[in-house]
């Protein structure tokens, strides 16, 4: 994401700080698991443990949309994060993206560029509303 913003800075922080000042949160959905290998399918379900979203999303209540990086995520986020949910998370658009993992090798590069995209362009229309 941080070519997709034009964000050329080689330090994490720097990084982050750019990629939060653009209106962006980054964080993964999985707090821990076992995973044998580097695949996600290979995640074990019994050892998941979700991050804090509810205690995030009171922390940071103007966020509306959620994007995940490929199937997997989104998921895990549906599966244990979503029901735990306080019911005014209810209304946040949640929409899947293709995976940025060389191992998501059925979709091109510039095919997984265009499609997200769509935070660039979830960007400009919060912008002009």
């Amino acid at each position: 994401m941080v070519n997709l913003l034009n964000i050329d800075d080689s330090d994490y922080a720097g990084r982050a700080a750019k990629t939060a000042e653009r209106g962006f949160a980054v964080w993964d959905v999985l707090k821990a698991c076992v995973r044998p290998g580097s695949l996600d399918s290979n995640i074990d379900e019994k050892s998941i443990i979700p991050n804090d979203f509810p205690a995030f999303f009171s922390g940071h209540p103007n966020i509306e949309r959620v994007f995940f990086n490929g199937a997997k995520s989104e998921l895990v986020y549906r599966r244990h994060v979503l029901p735990g949910l306080p019911p005014y998370c209810a209304g946040m658009k949640l929409e899947r993206l293709p995976s940025t993992s060389p191992a998501h090798a059925s979709m091109s590069i510039a095919a997984k560029l265009n499609a997200w995209r769509t935070l660039l362009k979830s960007e400009i229309e919060d912008l002009t509303t």
